[in-house]
């Protein structure tokens, strides 16, 4: 089982195509120690990119990543490490992306991660508050510094990115690289219809979360919600109404189909979801978020199936699903 590298974006950068992010679980449901052996697990199989954020449980999550790569003690060149600006705190100088909270939000992030730069820096949300020019100003100045190596975005629509170009193209600023959506058999409308210009024209690498689509995708709510999910995990329970919510029961019916239909084919429910991800040649890298190392193990296992997603095989899935996104209308 080797792990596969791909190149993100318009970058020489190769990450890989399962990467690791710490989320809700890094402080909540993982401590330093777990978070160590979960890192070294990941890292041991290939995985280069771990990804965290400010708001991931106040800082605490980046704080206990920084420990934990200051006891692994790995070279800074054999891995990449990302952090997300917006959710810093309740002040409005806390918060958004005007320039104050981005190179705050940078050092902050740099002091609990325990490094020296950050090879990945994203805009956790669009501001509607701050002139687009002013956010990529503030993260030129960064690259520019040496603090950041390249930055992008984290559910902007695709109006806002282009934008976020053309502003860097005009103003002779650093564009961004790379955008972080949301991508599973159930979210597709941003990989699959609308970034398709910018995957065209600007190579916009992606990191995408919530493969598994929180956990539904492996199956393991088809037969109601466990004890020891991150859905009783304080502060996320709208993971659990987003389940029990009448789109969330009919995604449960497909996923029983699915497992059954896994079954037919020889192939474990989680495999399925993670490999069908990496069909899709413009998604850059998949961030893994499993909180016991069994999980990271069985999710990393994916590489060993990938030449089982025959044409036959991605039409069943699809037509189990049936979530793919209408292709734009071309003209002639």
């Amino acid at each position: 089982m080797e792990m596969q590298y791909r190149t993100l974006g318009n970058s020489g950068l190769r990450l890989s195509v399962f990467s690791y992010g710490s989320w809700i679980t890094f402080g909540n449901q993982v401590g330093l120690e777990e978070a160590r052996t979960l890192m070294k697990t990941a890292y041991d199989a290939g995985v280069n990119f771990f990804d965290n954020a400010e708001v991931y449980t106040q800082g605490k999550s980046e704080e206990i990543m920084g420990q934990a790569l200051r006891r692994l003690g790995w070279s800074r060149d054999s891995f990449c490490v990302s952090s997300k600006v917006f959710f810093g705190g309740p002040r409005p100088t806390q918060r958004g992306l005007h320039r104050k909270h981005i190179i705050e939000a940078c050092h902050a992030a740099l002091r609990r991660l325990q490094v020296e730069y950050l090879d990945l820096f994203f805009c956790h949300r669009p501001d509607h508050h701050t002139p687009i020019v002013e956010t990529v100003r503030a993260m030129h100045t960064l690259v520019l510094q040496g603090k950041i190596l390249y930055w992008g975005t984290s559910e902007w629509s695709a109006d806002q990115i282009r934008t976020a170009y053309a502003v860097a193209l005009e103003h002779h600023l650093t564009p961004p690289t790379m955008e972080q959506p949301e991508y599973n058999l159930f979210e597709r409308q941003k990989m699959e219809r609308e970034y398709l210009d910018l995957f065209r024209d600007e190579h916009l690498g992606t990191t995408v979360w919530s493969p598994l689509a929180s956990g539904i995708l492996t199956g393991k709510y088809n037969r109601g919600i466990p004890k020891d999910t991150r859905m009783k995990v304080e502060g996320y329970q709208w993971l659990q109404e987003r389940l029990l919510s009448p789109e969330g029961k009919e995604r449960i019916a497909k996923v029983r189909k699915l497992s059954k239909f896994a079954d037919e084919v020889g192939i474990k429910m989680v495999h399925l979801a993670l490999g069908w991800c990496l069909q899709n040649p413009n998604v850059s890298t998949v961030i893994l978020g499993a909180s016991k190392v069994s999980q990271l193990k069985e999710n990393l296992k994916t590489l060993e199936i990938l030449d089982a997603f025959t044409p036959e095989v991605m039409e069943r899935i699809e037509g189990i699903v049936q979530t793919k996104p209408p292709l734009p209308m071309q003209f002639e």
